[in-house]
């Protein structure tokens, strides 16, 4: 197979792990890189032997890229995608798909009109942590899912992140920044969401970077950073979901747990690959550790990306899809809706997605045309 020539576009925080994992890929070439910061490009360019370094435009314009990754703030999310399907390359970005649902509908849209893809992270799904869990879903160990909970409580990133100001700009806080992990699991395993209710609230005005060379300066706080809420998914289960940059004293709550008619499941950390699968079945007292069905590393970030361009080749379905993602940015606008207006918010992309015969989420049209 030849391999897709990739474009990089955001060379951050983020970029070394998309980078060491797609290194050692057989379906993509990383072919170039660009920054807003030219020297940023330049030091991972040369920290991963990639030949060429351009700026943002020289990147769109050149014809031997296929596909570019989008790596860069998520306030740039949506204009860095229309820009490259505008030049005609399919895009894969990280979470979330853009601030708004407006952007969002927008990329979808212009993807379908220039026969383009668009992939959106998270894809952690796509290791054995989770698809160990949808095997064991599958095949029958916990019966009929019933309920789940899924918690990310902790303190914010102004603890470790030196630059954290855009977590906490429209479009940061722990539902739009961590969110995704857990709501992409929980849809992959549960089907699609039909409606949310919630609340969001923010008790601190402003915080104070912890670390690097702003270490003390305060900046302000424009988004929500305590969300709790209740998803009613299509197939019936009901899920309680909070996430949190305001619990500094850490907790004992699980990352994911499903509930069953015969048991219950409890899942690893979805920010990462890999981690320990536990089963517990109705009339056993002990937790069962559960053999993943392959093995992950804890950091394969790419892995969707992958998916997306062996799909490109072989004409076929790709997992960490446009629609999905556009599915779980609608969620987590729905939790701030739901609290603003003191109301269930219903998500009309639901209709959009369905469970195939192996368990997994897909775009119900695709069903449709097997």
């Amino acid at each position: 197979m030849t391999k897709m020539k990739l474009g990089i576009i955001g060379c951050g925080n983020i970029s070394p792990a998309y980078l060491t994992y797609l290194s050692q890929s057989d379906v993509i070439q990383v072919h170039a890189l660009a920054d807003l910061l030219p020297e940023k490009a330049k030091e991972r360019a040369e920290e991963y032997g990639i030949a060429n370094v351009c700026t943002v435009e020289e990147l769109l314009e050149r014809q031997d890229i296929d596909l570019i990754l989008n790596l860069t703030i998520p306030s740039s999310h949506a204009s860095v995608n229309l820009s490259a399907l505008n030049s005609g390359k399919h895009v894969y970005v990280e979470k979330p798909l853009s601030v708004s649902l407006a952007d969002a509908r927008a990329t979808l849209d212009l993807a379908a009109s220039k026969h383009l893809r668009v992939g959106c992270a998270p894809d952690t799904f796509l290791g054995a942590g989770i698809e160990t869990s949808r095997r064991a879903i599958q095949d029958g160990w916990i019966g009929k899912p019933v309920a789940a909970t899924a918690f990310m409580m902790g303190a914010g990133p102004e603890d470790w992140h030196p630059n954290p100001d855009f977590f906490y700009a429209e479009g940061g806080g722990p539902m739009f920044d961590m969110g995704p992990y857990y709501l992409t699991a929980l849809v992959q395993l549960l089907g699609p969401i039909s409606r949310i209710s919630g609340s969001a609230g923010s008790p601190l005005p402003e915080r104070v970077i912890q670390s690097g060379p702003r270490a003390g300066q305060s900046i302000p706080v424009r988004t929500a950073t305590h969300y709790s809420g209740t998803l009613d998914f299509v197939g019936g289960a009901i899920g309680t979901m909070v996430m949190s940059f305001d619990i500094p004293g850490g907790s004992t709550l699980p990352w994911i747990e499903i509930y069953g008619t015969k048991g219950t499941l409890s899942l690893p950390d979805p920010n990462y690959f890999n981690g320990e699968v536990k089963v517990r079945r109705h009339g056993s007292q002990e937790w069962e550790v559960l053999a993943p069905v392959f093995e992950s590393g804890p950091n394969e970030r790419g892995r969707g990306l992958e998916d997306m361009a062996r799909a490109i080749f072989e004409g076929g379905e790709h997992q960490a899809s446009g629609i999905v993602a556009y599915h779980v940015l609608e969620a987590m606008h729905a939790f701030e809706q739901s609290s603003r207006e003191g109301r269930h918010v219903e998500l009309g992309s639901a209709g959009r997605l369905q469970v195939d015969k192996d368990g997994r989420l897909v775009e119900a049209r695709a069903i449709e045309m097997k």
